[in-house]
């Protein structure tokens, strides 16, 4: 790939996917989710990296619904990033007491028992990335606040980072999606990790009249020993208690179990989509991220 999108400004954690999906593509940072996919469906990228769950926080349900609802963009690969949060600040006010404290409220929830702790009489301050606060505050030293980012964007605006490991939770990880119309083989950045599964995820949506569809969904997969490592209900947008499934399947999609299953709960009326079968691997410490920064 020669382009790839990613959720900017430069220094977010989308870069840092992005950067470990592949090193030798140039990447453009968009404003938002919604403008990277659209950059991709325009065909001005190759690729695009985008965020699908948490740890914590759970989905990132404006990616799902984008991929389900707007754009028909496979998934080509996937990996779940370490979140480790820092507290940086410019160097120009290191050695003050900071009574500001700026980030995304993502990051700032996700420390808070650290600033509960140490930072107890700061204020908290809402801006719409981490990545952004530290640009921010590096182009404003004067403001003199305190920012919750990762070490890229340390490195990136040049703060100087006054506290490590600030999260509450030491397993916090983020799924990145890459998302690719081209026909390519899979990424090989992914295939070559450790430990790395092949999974398959589904959309299907339930017929509305017949009783005990989803029952019978799970039992095509259950008896094939298909593992489901996540499934969940979204809205349709059609109306109160209209919802599709989305699923998660540990397997790759293949000559048999899977699309075996798919035409099993075809029969009962059920309507499925295809939304990617690709590499999947985790990246369990910050430190195997630090080739990437």
């Amino acid at each position: 790939m020669e382009k790839i999108a990613y959720l900017g400004p430069e220094g977010t954690f989308s870069e840092l996917a992005a950067t470990a999906f592949t090193k030798s593509a140039e990447r453009l940072p968009y404003r938002d989710i919604s403008s990277c996919l659209q950059a991709l469906a325009k065909k001005e990228v190759d690729g695009a990296v985008v965020p699908l769950e948490n740890t914590i926080e759970g989905s990132v349900n404006i990616t799902l619904d984008h991929l389900v609802h707007k754009h028909d963009l496979p998934i080509v690969g996937e990996l779940a990033i370490p979140v480790a949060q820092h507290l940086l600040v410019h160097p120009q006010n290191a050695d003050q007491s900071m009574g500001i404290v700026y980030s995304h409220p993502h990051a700032l929830a996700q420390c808070h028992d650290y600033l509960s702790k140490h930072l107890s009489g700061a204020e908290w301050m809402h801006a719409s990335s981490t990545a952004k606060a530290a640009k921010e505050i590096a182009e404003n030293p004067s403001l003199n606040r305190a920012v919750i980012a990762n070490r890229l964007a340390a490195k990136t605006y040049g703060l100087a980072i006054t506290a490590e490991n600030i999260h509450d939770f030491a397993n916090n990880h983020t799924r990145f999606v890459l998302l690719s119309t081209r026909k390519t083989q899979n990424d090989p950045s992914v295939e070559a990790r450790p430990s790395v599964n092949r999974k398959t995820t589904i959309v299907v949506t339930l017929p509305s009249d017949y009783s005990g569809a989803l029952h019978q969904v799970l039992s095509a997969f259950a008896w094939r020993k298909l593992n489901l490592s996540k499934i969940e209900s979204r809205p349709m947008k059609t109306g109160i208690g209209h919802y599709f499934f989305i699923i998660d399947i540990d397997h790759a999609y293949d000559d048999v179990l899977v699309p075996g299953a798919l035409e099993e709960i075809k029969a009962i009326g059920c309507a499925t989509r295809l939304l990617g079968s690709y590499p999947s691997a985790v990246i369990h410490e910050e430190n195997e991220m630090e080739s990437t920064i």
